[in-house]
């Protein structure tokens, strides 16, 4: 059950359109004064150092992060990625990229003193880590911050409904367990009784497994109308029927402006990220007026999106991330 360890995937293709999504809708929220609160499931280790031992097994980070750092160094890349590189490189010294934010220091990025982080680790080395690294923070931070080493999937319940009657769901399990996908309709469907305006965020990967098309076709049917899907194929699946050769994100309650953001970012994501010529991006919503699939499209044609301004404040942490580094394996 405790096997997954996310320091050997930090900054792939999966996280790439995973946290450029997150950063996006905690933006949205972040426009309205009143607080919200982020419920973070599956929180991991919080940050990641890219030139570990650890990360270095795969280096799935060069075909993932490196890859969408460089190219958008030499064009004028989508504002949804200039937002997502933005966030990442306050974690860094300038131009290098060795720190990989997970979501719970991306939402510290993006958050205000009224905002709320509730995360949960049941991995006992993950949840070593994260502990010590939130340790690091500053006091404020740390105030608006809580961890607790049970079910996150049960957990959720505990603050939905937040008190300000705005929160985000941040859904995301390993998926080692078959279970998950089951569990994660579970957590949507009692969250969604309890608290039918918030907005819930999941992440799954792209696998050989009859589970991943149930999970997606229950999530269209406990949505509500106002629900974003968007997924992205790197790579041809493997013969064998094993790995991941992409991933996708299901929003319920996405921001209005979500939508045509991912139009102009999603096809340049899927020229930069490809692996071979079985590239491919889908984007959905849930009237299925915005469905589209393309292998290779021409980005020239989307409409333009102005670039989010860089945060007033750059967060107190960033300058020195404080990552503990994990045992090494036998």
């Amino acid at each position: 059950m405790f096997s997954y360890r996310h320091a050997f995937h930090a900054g792939n293709h999966a996280d790439v359109l995973k946290h450029a999504m997150l950063l996006h809708i905690l933006d949205h929220l972040g426009k309205k004064d009143t607080a919200y609160t982020l419920v973070d499931t599956h929180a991991g280790a919080g940050i990641y150092d890219l030139s570990d031992d650890w990360a270095r097994t795969k280096a799935e980070s060069d075909l993932g992060v490196a890859r969408v750092w460089h190219a958008a160094a030499g064009s004028s890349a989508p504002a949804l990625v200039q937002r997502y590189l933005q966030a990442i490189q306050t974690y860094n010294e300038q131009g290098s990229l060795r720190w990989y934010p997970g979501s719970p220091w991306l939402a510290l990025h993006a958050m205000r003193s009224q905002d709320r982080l509730r995360l949960f680790e049941m991995h006992p080395s993950e949840g070593e880590i994260l502990a010590h690294n939130l340790n690091c923070l500053d006091s404020r931070q740390q105030r608006q911050t809580e961890l607790r080493d049970t079910d996150g999937f049960g957990g959720l319940k505990a603050f939905f409904p937040p008190p300000s009657r705005r929160g985000l769901a941040v859904i995301d399990p390993s998926y080692e367990d078959k279970q998950d996908y089951k569990r994660v309709l579970q957590t949507l469907e009692e969250g969604l009784k309890r608290f039918a305006s918030g907005t819930y965020f999941v992440w799954y990967p792209l696998v050989q497994r009859r589970e991943v098309e149930a999970m997606v076709k229950g999530m269209r049917k406990l949505a509500p109308n106002e629900w974003l899907h968007a997924s992205l194929q790197v790579n041809k699946p493997s013969a064998d029927g094993l790995g991941l050769y992409g991933s996708g994100v299901f929003v319920i309650n996405p921001p209005y402006t979500l939508a045509a953001s991912l139009h102009q970012a999603l096809p340049w994501l899927n020229k930069t990220l490809a692996q071979d010529s079985h590239n491919r991006h889908t984007l959905e919503s849930g009237d299925n007026t915005r469905k589209k699939t393309t292998d290779d499209e021409d980005e020239a044609s989307l409409p333009n999106h102005r670039t989010p301004a860089r945060p007033q404040q750059r967060h107190p942490a960033a300058r020195r991330p404080a990552v503990k580094r994990p045992p090494r394996r036998p």
